[in-house]
C-alpha cells in the first residue's frame, strides 16, 4: 500500500480484483483518480486508455496540488492484487466531541445528555475538544467511515476547533450547528441570535473541500416554533440537512406532548418544517400517520441500530421506510465507528424486530443496508452523487479492502458478505479526496502512538473533572454483586433476596458514563 502514498501527486489507475459498484463487485476493471475525484471507472483497457487522454474539465482550484499546476504528470498505474476498492461509508449521525464518553455508556437508561454529555461538554476547553475530535475522526476512518455528518456540540469552543481536525485528519464532515433557542423550559436566546449564527455558519466553508455545513436543534422541544420554521426554510433554501434528534426515546415523545400537545413530527409538520432538508436522527418511535409524513415531505432518517441496541427504547422500521421510498443513511451516533459491524446492526435488527415474524430470512436482501451506508447515507446528508459511490465525477473517498483472506474465499455474493462477514481489520488503505489518510489503520502523516498517549491524558483530565452522573456499575461491579448472590444461594440462603447486595443509587463524578445524544 506504501505506493498510494503518492496518490495525490499525479493521475493514478487503480487496478483492484474487484471493484465495489451500486450494481455489484466487478472484476476487471478500474478506477481513474485525479485532482481528488474519479475521472473514468470501467474495464481495464478503457480506463487506461482514458488516463492518457486529457480531461474534459479541469478539477476543482482548491484541489489542485503543486505538484499538478504546471504540466499534467504521465498515470501512474497501481496493481492491487486481491483487492477490493469500493466507496467510503458515511456515518449519518455522529457526535465527535462526545468521544470521551463513549466506553462509560455501557447499561445506562436514556436522557444520559443531562448526567454525561451537558456535563462532560461544557467542561471541554479548546485542547479537550481538539483531542475529541481527533480520537473520534480516527476511529471513524479506521472503521471505514471517510465522512461523519456532525450533529452539533455544546462545547463553547467555536465549531472551527472541529473543522479544523477533521480536515487535517482527512475526515469529510458535514459540520452541523446547534440552533436552541429554547432550554429547561425558557428562552436562552433570540430568534435573531440562533438565525444570525446559522447564516454565519452556513458561509463560512467555501474555502474547506472537506467541510460541509449543515444546521441542528438538538430536539425539536428545544426550539420555538419561531425559530424551527426560520432554520428549516434556511436549510432549504441553502441546499443542506437540518439535523434533529427525533423519537428516540419514550420520554422524548412525552416531552413533546406535554409541552406542545403534540408529538414532535406532528410539530414540524404544523409548522411547514417539515421538507428534503430533514435529517432526522433516530426516529424509532413513529406512528404509521409519522411514517407517512416522512414520506410525503421527502426528509431523511439516519438509522442507528446500535444506539437502539445500547440505549433505545425501540428500532426503527427502517425496511418497511426504506420499500416506502423514505430516505435512508446509517448512523453510529458515537457509539461504536465500525462501518462492517453497523451494517451487520442493521440487518439482524431489522430481522430480530420484524423479519422473524413474517418468516422474512431476507430482511433487506444484504444491498439495502450496503447501499444505506454507502449513496443513501450520501443523499441522507446532502451530498448524493458526490461520495458513497465510485462513477466518474465523484469525490475519491475510498477503502482498499483486503478480500485474500479466509472470510472471503470462497466468495460467492460479495455485497452479502461485506454485511455478514466482512472485518475492519481488512481495510488496508482509507482515501479521502484523493490522499491516503490511514494505512493498516495508522495515520500517514502524523503520529499516532504519540497522540493516543495525549488522548489518555486529556481524556482523563475532562471526565475527572466534570460533574457526570452515572447509575449503572461498571462490569467488574456488576460480576461482583452476582457473585455474592450466588455464593450466598449456594451457601444455602433461602430467602431469594441476593445476599448481602443492596440497592445502588447514583454515583456522581470522576466515574462518567454516556448515552443519549440529544
Amino acid at each position: 500500500m506504501t505506493q498510494l502514498r503518492a496518490l495525490h501527486q499525479a493521475p493514478t489507475l487503480l487496478v483492484p480484483e474487484k471493484v465495489l459498484l451500486p450494481e455489484g463487485a466487478q472484476s476487471g476493471h478500474a478506477v481513474l483518480v485525479e485532482g481528488g475525484h474519479i475521472r473514468a471507472v470501467g474495464p481495464v483497457a478503457e480506463v487506461a486508455a482514458a488516463a492518457e487522454e486529457p480531461p474534459n474539465e479541469p478539477a476543482e482550484p482548491a484541489l489542485v496540488s503543486e505538484s499538478n499546476s504546471g504540466a499534467r504528470p504521465a498515470p501512474v498505474r497501481i496493481d492491487l492484487p486481491g483487492r477490493l476498492l469500493m466507496p467510503g461509508f458515511i456515518d449519518a449521525h455522529h457526535h465527535l466531541t462526545q468521544t470521551f464518553g463513549k466506553s462509560l455508556v455501557f447499561g445506562e437508561p436514556s436522557e444520559i445528555f443531562q448526567r454525561v454529555w451537558v456535563p462532560m461538554e461544557s467542561n471541554m476547553d479548546a485542547e479537550a475538544v481538539d483531542v475529541a475530535t481527533r480520537l473520534a475522526a480516527w476511529e471513524s476512518l479506521r472503521g471505514g467511515f471517510t465522512t461523519v455528518a456532525d450533529a452539533g456540540t455544546r462545547s463553547s469552543v467555536d465549531v472551527s476547533a472541529i473543522s479544523d481536525v477533521t480536515s487535517d485528519v482527512g475526515l469529510r464532515c458535514v459540520l452541523g450547528i446547534i440552533c436552541n433557542d429554547l432550554g429547561g423550559g425558557v428562552r436562552t436566546s433570540t430568534v435573531a441570535e440562533v438565525t444570525a449564527a446559522a447564516e454565519r455558519h452556513l458561509t463560512r466553508w467555501d474555502a474547506e473541500p472537506l467541510v460541509h455545513p449543515s444546521l441542528a436543534v438538538s430536539i425539536p422541544e428545544v426550539a420555538s416554533d419561531e425559530a424551527l420554521v426560520a432554520l428549516t426554510q434556511m436549510a432549504r433554501e441553502a441546499g443542506v440537512p437540518f439535523q434533529t434528534h427525533l423519537n428516540e426515546h419514550i420520554v422524548a415523545v412525552e416531552r413533546s406532548l406535554t409541552s406542545s400537545g403534540e408529538r414532535p413530527l406532528e410539530r414540524l409538520a404544523r409548522l411547514g418544517a417539515l421538507g428534503p432538508e430533514l435529517l432526522a436522527a433516530h426516529a424509532t418511535l413513529l406512528t404509521p400517520r409519522e411514517i407517512r409524513l416522512l414520506r410525503d415531505c421527502g426528509g431523511a432518517i439516519s438509522y442507528n441500530p446500535v444506539a437502539s441496541s445500547w440505549k433505545g427504547n425501540a428500532v426503527a422500521p427502517a425496511l418497511l421506510m426504506h420499500e416506502l421510498g423514505i430516505r435512508i443513511g446509517l448512523g453510529t451516533d458515537g457509539t461504536r465507528s465500525d462501518a462492517f459491524r453497523l451494517l451487520d446492526a442493521a440487518e439482524t435488527a431489522q430481522r430480530l424486530t420484524g423479519g422473524m415474524d413474517v418468516v422474512d430470512s431476507s430482511a433487506g436482501g444484504g444491498w439495502t443496508w450496503l447501499e444505506q451506508g454507502l449513496r443513501g447515507g450520501a443523499n441522507a446528508v446532502g451530498l448524493g452523487g458526490q461520495i458513497g459511490e465510485i462513477t466518474p465525477g465523484a469525490r475519491a473517498d475510498l477503502l482498499v479492502v483486503d478480500i485474500d483472506t479466509p472470510e472471503f474465499v470462497p466468495s460467492w455474493d460479495v455485497p452479502w458478505e461485506l454485511v455478514r462477514l466482512a472485518n475492519r481489520d481488512q481495510i488496508e488503505a482509507v482515501i479521502v479526496d484523493g490522499r491516503l489518510r490511514l494505512e493498516h489503520g495508522w495515520p500517514v502523516d502524523w503520529d499516532g502512538r504519540a497522540f493516543l498517549d495525549r488522548a489518555r491524558e486529556v481524556s482523563h483530565r475532562v471526565v475527572k473533572n466534570s460533574p457526570i452522573t452515572r447509575i449503572d456499575p461498571s462490569a467488574a461491579e456488576h460480576r461482583a454483586t452476582w457473585m455474592t448472590e450466588h455464593a450466598a444461594a449456594s451457601a444455602g440462603n433461602s430467602t431469594g433476596n441476593g445476599g448481602t447486595a443492596g440497592v445502588r443509587g447514583p454515583r456522581t463524578g470522576g466515574t462518567a458514563s454516556a448515552g443519549d445524544r440529544a
